[in-house]
């Protein structure tokens, strides 16, 4: 019975078609689906902290109106993405629990501090164009709900990158001082943002598998040069120099080569020991723990109303 469902499955998969949360997967399917959701979701709700940390000093009302915005959809995006695995059988305060002891990861990105508020706005140029070059593809991956939440987000987080776009050229118009400020941040993120997409392909264990399973489209590798790809140009435009001597167009690929990333950095940030590492994950156990009250009181009012329910 197993090899029949087992055969369905993949002929499913092979046809470029969804699996349901009530269709039969393999367990190692469904192991790495939550894997991948849970460190997207993780990923969402600890990206709010960096930026956050700016509203209170934004240097006007719009632009503290677009922080908060911005704010408010990664919370969103993180509900989203808890709400996926809990229909592969997840648990979300399991997850969370999870996050706050370091039993799951979340994008090492997050783990660098915003020094300044032109910070923001690389945040949204070069992190969220990462994400998107990374998530876009999901778009099209073979679990159904994952696929379909990836759809709203995609389109949020392209929002995102204009905004951050848009800030960073409102600064080059601006002063000597405030033209440094982009040049420095761009410095310091052009490297944690090409990390993004994950280890180089021969240290990935999990591509191979998973791109058989159309849960990924494309290879950690592959999406990186195409953000390169995609970036230089919007760094001509912007005015800023990208940090990296090695970056430079090679007409026999057709593609842009660029320099060595510092992976043993990559490593130690992956493994908890980023700038901010412990910060991030203090934060968040805070803010679950604080928010505990909120949680118990829901439960409680939900409980009433299937009481209420069960009596009429």
């Amino acid at each position: 019975m197993d090899a029949e469902l087992e055969r369905e499955f993949d002929r499913v998969v092979g046809a470029e078609q969804r699996i349901e949360p009530r269709d039969w997967m393999p367990d190692g399917y469904r192991k790495t689906l939550i894997r991948q959701i849970a460190q997207h979701a993780h990923s969402e709700i600890i990206g709010m902290q960096p930026e956050a940390n700016w509203i209170s000093r934004a240097p006007s009302l719009r632009r503290k109106a677009i922080l908060l915005a911005k704010v408010q959809d990664e919370a969103g995006h993180g509900l989203y993405l808890y709400a996926a695995t809990e229909t592969l059988g997840a648990d979300r305060e399991d997850l969370t629990r999870k996050l706050v002891e370091g039993r799951q990861k979340y994008s090492s990105i997050f783990n660098y501090p915003t020094l300044n508020f032109a910070d923001v706005g690389v945040i949204g140029w070069l992190v969220d164009g990462a994400a998107i070059v990374n998530q876009v593809p999901l778009c099209r991956t073979s679990y159904g709900p994952y696929a379909r939440a990836m759809i709203r987000i995609c389109k949020e987080e392209s929002f995102h990158q204009r905004q951050g776009y848009e800030l960073l050229m409102t600064m080059m118009r601006g002063t000597e001082a405030q033209r440094r400020m982009v040049q420095d941040a761009v410095d310091r993120w052009w490297w944690p943002s090409l990390m993004m997409f994950g280890p180089p392909d021969a240290e990935s264990s999990n591509t191979a598998q998973s791109m058989a399973w159309r849960i990924k489209r494309h290879t950690n590798d592959e999406l990186r040069q195409k953000f390169v790809d995609m970036t230089v140009p919007q760094a001509d435009a912007l005015g800023v120099t990208l940090p990296d001597p090695e970056l430079r167009w090679n007409a026999d690929r057709g593609h842009h080569d660029f320099g060595e990333i510092d992976w043993t950095e990559f490593w130690q940030v992956v493994g908890g020991n980023g700038p901010c590492s412990r910060q991030r994950i203090e934060h968040r156990r805070a803010a679950h723990d604080d928010g505990a009250w909120v949680r118990e009181a829901a439960a409680a009012y939900a409980h009433r109303q299937t009481d209420r329910e069960a009596i009429a």
